[in-house]
């Protein structure tokens, strides 16, 4: 996440999303930036939909207004607006930059477990995804969620909600590969996914969640339409406790 996308269209359905999922700040959020430098790019400026009330605002009023209020001003654009704003009821927030230096990134997670302990679920905002071929400690790697980190998330009964931006390959096998590399980590999930005309969210629901997270995320997929956000639950890994699954099927 750089600062120069707070606002955009893609925090908009991102918001949404996480304002759902809280269920009225039920279930407790923890977001973790994965915060990296501006790059001086114009990349995230899609600012057009604010223009556009009557189109976008629908979605969620309230929300809506709160992103224009922090894009009215450049340098009010920042991830501080949106916490102090309370856009995501109850959410705590780590906000520190992430270092591609592998043991002070190591270090930077540790200390996200521990901000987040007393959390239902934990969101990933990395700039690209889940890791690709580059290793972790390399310039750049600071772009990626690696997928031990999510198998230290998880196991410490963490819930996961996981940004990726959709490369330029074919989606319906990107995304079930994706699903498998999540199951591999992520033993007994429930999975979710959330997708956009760009982005997928893979929500990933720890079997030892409260049930009401597993609810929310089922509400979440009849929410909105297909131009906004397109939920799907995916299933669950092998081992899954039944308790969740029969409140997914209610």
């Amino acid at each position: 996440m750089k600062h120069q996308y707070v606002g955009d269209i893609s925090d908009y359905r991102k918001y949404a999303l996480l304002r759902a999922l809280s269920w009225d700040s039920a279930n407790g959020i923890g977001v973790c930036w994965m915060l990296t430098p501006s790059d001086g790019s114009s990349d995230g400026r899609k600012l057009g939909y604010l223009d556009q009330p009557e189109r976008h605002r629908h979605f969620d009023p309230e929300l809506f207004d709160t992103l224009a209020h922090a894009a009215d001003e450049p340098d009010r654009r920042r991830l501080q607006t949106i916490e102090d704003s309370g856009a995501i009821p109850g959410a705590a927030y780590f906000n520190e930059l992430l270092p591609d230096e592998l043991s002070a990134r190591t270090a930077c997670i540790e200390r996200c477990l521990a901000v987040f302990q007393d959390t239902d679920l934990v969101f990933f905002d990395p700039d690209n995804g889940l890791e690709t071929s580059l290793p972790k400690g390399r310039k750049n790697s600071s772009k990626y969620l690696y997928l031990d980190e999510v198998g230290a998330f998880y196991a410490s009964g963490k819930s996961l909600l996981i940004y990726q931006h959709f490369p330029r390959v074919e989606r319906r096998a990107f995304l079930a590969s994706c699903i498998e590399r999540l199951r591999s980590v992520a033993p007994g999930a429930l999975l979710w996914t959330f997708t956009t005309a760009h982005v997928v969210f893979f929500l990933v629901v720890h079997p030892e969640s409260p049930a009401r997270l597993a609810v929310a995320a089922t509400e979440a997929c009849g929410r909105w339409g297909e131009d906004f956000i397109a939920g799907r639950y995916v299933g669950r890994s092998r081992g899954a406790m039944p308790i969740i699954d029969s409140e997914v099927h209610a």
